[in-house]
């Protein structure tokens, strides 16, 4: 008899309180060794529209909700008795008679929330599609009507969040401007083995498969792939790849998958994980162990760590010695008494730092006929001739100046790593997997591309380019890094509601292109549930700010959001006081983020903008979003020239991206008025 779990079984048992999960957890691995036992107790759903549903008691009032027939048994729902048979009722599995896919579907007369919509003399949303158009795109027939008559968005996200996933999406994606894309037609085969049905059942194996599966609950992204994602994780790709998408559209997920398979390839494969700091680095290690299983012979064939951080071990293995790393302010010194010795007063310490990091350190530019030749990509400040001239000499006395004190810069350490590994024919790993590639820079990517061998699968890289707050823009062909044809984007938002992301994107442009030309398009993009649109607010004090975020912190708490399911954050350092004050005044526990891997239970995170990437939570505060703090007023002043000054307004607008973007369901955003210039953009109207 083949065994299945359904993604419904796992979101129901992530509700449940440990000790009941624990129980259900018994009974389901009970069921998988010996489906026949008679100390399981089946009792049939009589009320349910479904034959096939069956009740298992797990004590005296929690219900395992099953769907048997002769050849197949599946887990489908969990909860307390009449809440579990309430669900079962409302439900049947089948096989939609037009995309093939088995389908959970909520039986149309037993949703008593959804009225039946009143005749209009406006058009439906979905005027212009027949009943079939529907159908091919996985609506269940009785539901066809009801989507029909859908006069707006807000109406149909009520409808979507009834149908089956696939459905949802085809028509949000339509809703928002683009065509209505219609599945491919499927050859014959399992109904459970469409790729629209692999995203919500999973084929059980043995007891082991159904044990890992079970033991993070909440993380269902281990076990089910939106059709989309599999694909990209499956597909053999010629040479480097990527994959691209707005916030909460599941690069990450796809990136850790795609690590997975090239990891259990071969029992020789050694796969980098690799993102841009230890805090993301940290949860990646994290996700990867569960998705492999703690005790798989698989786990130790993937190395995760941050890009310094597999720069610092391959120097160390190279030199048996730790590289000493200039610090920022010591490299300004260095250039400071450069110029002062050369004489060449005529060019600002502001333009020096920044022709330093932006071309001549990541670049390693090593002599002046180098200088003269390297692109100066995105600066608006030309140099002829003659002013390198004078600029080599300030910039060779700061290299030396470093490497006499026995110090190096980051890009001088993985320069050296890349030089080592582009000469060897042994490469340390088989295949590289990055994520937030938006953030690599030029020693980074040509570190990372000489760390495997050219060729199949070498190279995937995941990211958003609405995300890159730390580099400027740079071509990846220039460096030997050509994805062309082989780019990839996702469109399904899976973390951020509806009204969330909608905000959030007025920040950004609808489409943002590479340096090398390629498109990162947000149109079409989609997300798959509804929720209150954001706060954005001003106050005349920073006493007002908190009083109005204490309440809203002490409402969450009320409704049943855990502090650790809420975060807050501000663009710096500097703004850090005001943020716990408010905390203390909510009397909530605080949780500072930091470089360290460490547990948020029942603790309110707090931090700065940077380091929210790859966090999420239900709710969010993004506060002290003042006039001269968001953009930063100390990266305006420093701005050397135009080029400069656009690329932080940008960043600065990518940061706040970033930070409401962790939000799931609830978003406030807050200043002094009369605020930064931004807040206008997220309260622009639709």
């Amino acid at each position: 008899m083949n065994f299945h779990l359904a993604s419904t079984f796992i979101d129901s048992l992530a509700r449940l309180p440990a000790q009941e999960q624990k129980a259900a957890k018994a009974s389901a691995l009970d069921l998988q060794l010996d489906p026949t036992s008679p100390g399981l107790q089946f009792h049939r759903i009589e009320r349910s529209k479904d034959p096939n549903f069956w009740s298992i008691r797990v004590n005296r009032d929690l219900r395992i909700i099953v769907h048997k027939t002769a050849s197949s048994l599946m887990l489908a729902y969990v909860d307390h008795h009449d809440e579990a048979y309430a669900w079962a009722e409302r439900r049947r599995i089948e096989t939609h008679p037009t995309t093939g896919a088995t389908q959970i579907v909520e039986v149309r007369e037993r949703v008593e929330e959804i009225a039946v919509a009143a005749p209009k003399a406006a058009p439906s949303l979905f005027a212009k599609l027949k009943a079939d158009d529907l159908l091919s795109v996985g609506v269940p027939p009785d539901w066809v009507a009801d989507v029909l008559t859908a006069e707006n968005e807000d109406r149909f996200l009520e409808l979507a969040v009834h149908l089956p996933s696939e459905a949802g999406e085809a028509l949000l994606a339509y809703a928002a401007g683009g065509p209505l894309m219609k599945p491919a037609p499927m050859p014959a085969a399992s109904p459970l083995q469409h790729p629209d049905a692999l995203r919500r059942f999973r084929i059980i194996d043995d007891i082991t498969d159904l044990q890992a599966a079970l033991d993070a609950p909440w993380d269902t992204w281990t076990v089910y792939l939106h059709p989309s994602q599999r694909a990209i994780v499956a597909e053999t790709y010629s040479g480097p790849a990527r994959v691209v998408g707005s916030a909460g559209t599941g690069k990450t997920v796809v990136a850790l998958h795609r690590a997975a398979r090239m990891a259990q390839a071969s029992e020789d494969s050694r796969v980098l994980l690799s993102t841009f700091s230890r805090p993301l680095a940290n949860e990646l290690e994290r996700k990867v162990r569960i998705l492999l299983g703690p005790h798989t012979n698989v786990v130790h064939r993937i190395v995760v760590t941050s890009f310094q951080g597999i720069a610092d071990e391959l120097y160390q293995l190279m030199h048996a010695a730790k590289p000493f790393i200039a610090s920022p302010a010591q490299v300004q010194a260095a250039l400071e008494k450069a110029r002062s010795d050369s004489g060449q007063t005529e060019f600002s310490i502001r333009f020096l730092v920044s022709e330093w990091n932006a071309i001549v350190d990541p670049w390693q530019v090593s002599t002046e006929e180098d200088y003269a030749k390297t692109p100066r990509t995105g600066r608006t400040k030309r140099l002829g001739t003659q002013q390198r001239t004078r600029l080599w000499p300030i910039f060779a006395a700061t290299r030396n100046a470093i490497r006499d004190r026995g110090m190096f810069t980051w890009p001088q350490v993985m320069a050296d790593v890349a030089a080592h590994h582009t000469a060897r024919s042994s490469k340390p790993f088989t295949h590289v997997v990055i994520d937030e590639a938006q953030d690599l820079g030029v020693a980074e990517l040509r570190m990372l591309s000489a760390l495997a061998p050219a060729g199949e699968n070498a190279l995937f890289f995941a990211g958003d380019l609405g995300q890159r707050i730390f580099v400027p823009p740079l071509s990846w062909q220039a460096l030997g890094v050509d994805v062309r044809g082989r780019s990839k984007t996702l469109r399904v938002n899976y973390r951020t509601s509806h009204q969330i992301r909608q905000t959030a994107d007025r920040l950004l442009p609808k489409s943002i292109r590479d340096a090398d030309g390629l498109e990162d398009s947000r149109s079409g993009s989609v997300s798959t549930f509804n929720g209150p649109q954001p706060l954005v607010r001003t106050f005349p004090t920073a006493d007002a700010e908190k009083a109005h975020l204490a309440s809203t912190l002490s409402d969450l708490v009320q409704e049943g959001v855990s502090p650790e399911d809420i975060g807050i954050f501000v663009r710096s350092d500097a703004e850090l006081p005001r943020a716990r004050d408010l905390l203390a005044q909510a009397g909530l526990k605080v949780l500072e983020l930091s470089e360290r891997a460490v547990d948020r239970a029942d603790r309110v995170s707090l931090g700065t903008m940077h380091l929210a990437k790859g966090l999420e939570f239900k709710a969010v505060l993004v506060m002290a979003c003042d006039a001269n703090v968001l953009p930063l007023d100390s990266r305006i002043q420093t701005a050397a020239d135009e080029a400069d000054l656009d690329d932080v307004y940008q960043t600065e607008r990518h940061l706040l991206y970033v930070a409401c973007t962790r939000a799931r369901d609830t978003l406030h955003v807050t200043g002094i008025q009369p605020g930064s210039e931004f807040l206008a953009d997220l309260n622009a109207a639709p």
